[in-house]
């Protein structure tokens, strides 16, 4: 099985934040608002933690692995922040390049630890993304045992 390009990766994430908050907002406005239910939180809560977090880390995998720097990376963390930033920020990206259709380190060698470490992920692709749903899944199990963000 072949893993998503970079963009793709963070193209499809991109999305799936800002669908994510979409879901979170309709559910916030029918609790807060509307004072109908609290279902829409209850589900679109957890799921937004998650996908959030899952955002998160494909930031730090495509900026390492296309090596941008700091400022970028923490740039792409923060568009996860505000609604709906996920999107212009990967169109940014998509239009500069900076993340593009094949991974770098599957192909050439790995000058740092972190890349080393990179490269070991991206060259086994299926068993990285179980370690790596099984990472953000306790990630967020933890967070869900110290309780919702807002109280």
């Amino acid at each position: 099985m072949l893993s998503p390009g970079p963009g793709r990766l963070l193209r499809l994430l991109a999305d799936a934040e800002a669908v994510t908050w979409a879901l979170l907002l309709l559910g916030m406005t029918l609790k807060y608002l509307t004072r109908t239910t609290d279902l829409g939180v209850s589900i679109a809560g957890p799921v937004h933690g998650f996908v959030f977090l899952a955002y998160c880390v494909v930031v730090l995998v495509v900026g390492v692995d296309q090596r941008w720097g700091a400022r970028r990376m923490v740039l792409g963390l923060a568009s996860a922040v505000p609604p709906f930033t996920t999107i212009p920020f990967e169109r940014w990206v998509r239009r500069r390049g900076l993340a593009g259709e094949r991974w770098r380190l599957r192909e050439s060698g790995a000058r740092t630890a972190v890349e080393r470490a990179l490269a070991a992920v991206l060259r086994r692709p299926l068993p990285s993304a179980v370690v790596a749903l099984l990472v953000v899944g306790a990630v967020f199990s933890a967070l869900l045992a110290i309780g919702p963000p807002v109280g």
